[in-house]
């Protein structure tokens, strides 16, 4: 059976990606981490060329957490997104959603998926005062915990071995991870089941006191998927799990998202 094929763009401040390689190929997956140059125009060039071949190869595009770029300028992720809506990127991108394929965005992953208008609509370059964006934390300061995430919806194949009501604790590291959104589009996105976990209470209500929701998100949204499921966007490290992490801290703490996306393929 052929493997399931990640690719894994490494950009400048990403510093996530031995943590999802090792994640993705925990679950059966084959993995490529390609580091994007950007030294001069000639290397871009040459980087963004390379990128989209390797996107026209894979079966899922994951984006690391980090620090691109510094988080500049003027916010988390746009250095990336940028990338994402080069003509050659984004025809690579939707012929990868066009044959089923999947795509993944960590924390600075997820801020760019939202920047570029991946996400919520999986519509690159899409993106108007309206649309969704992820904004400094209310505490003004860069946060690193663990947080309690309810399972929302279970209609993507990055979520399908769960439940709803599900629990899961999760690490979060971010400055820029309050999602914000306004109530018309929130209620559409609800409707369609595209929010994907919430922070939640100790009895898996989503949350807006501080205590559980650490950084204030609207609405306790903590991740959400496209239309399709194919997309999915979340600031929670799912992939920082393991064998005798976080040993004081009780509840489920592996949220394999990863596993679910290689069954996908397999079946």
């Amino acid at each position: 059976m052929k493997k399931t094929l990640v690719i894994l763009p490494v950009f400048p401040g990403t510093n996530c990606e031995y943590d999802t390689t090792r994640a993705f190929e925990e679950a059966g997956a084959n993995t490529h981490i390609f580091v994007f140059r950007n030294l001069n125009e000639t290397e871009i060039n040459l980087s963004t060329k390379e990128l989209a071949s390797w996107i026209d190869k894979a079966d899922i595009l994951a984006l690391s957490g980090g620090f691109s770029a510094g988080d500049e300028p003027d916010g988390s992720g746009k250095f990336i997104a940028n990338i994402l809506n080069n003509d050659t990127i984004k025809t690579s991108i939707e012929n990868l959603l066009a044959r089923q394929g999947l795509i993944l965005g960590i924390c600075n992953g997820f801020q760019a998926l939202i920047k570029s208008g991946l996400l919520p609509f999986a519509e690159i370059g899409n993106v108007t005062p309206e649309s969704p964006t992820l904004f400094r934390n209310d505490t003004n300061r860069h946060l690193s915990l663990m947080a309690k995430t309810v399972v929302t919806s279970t209609n993507s194949p990055w979520l399908s071995s769960f439940t709803k009501g599900e629990i899961h604790q999760v690490a979060i590291s971010h400055g820029e991870g309050k999602f914000v959104v306004n109530p018309k589009i929130a209620a559409q996105l609800f409707e369609n089941q595209q929010i994907a976990f919430q922070y939640c209470d100790f009895d898996g209500n989503p949350s807006m006191d501080p205590l559980h929701n650490p950084n204030g998100s609207n609405f306790s949204i903590e991740g959400i998927i496209s239309p399709c499921g194919k997309i999915l966007g979340k600031m929670g490290h799912s992939e920082r799990k393991g064998k005798n992490l976080y040993k004081n801290i009780y509840g489920n703490k592996t949220q394999d998202i990863f596993a679910n996306a290689v069954n996908y393929f397999n079946k």
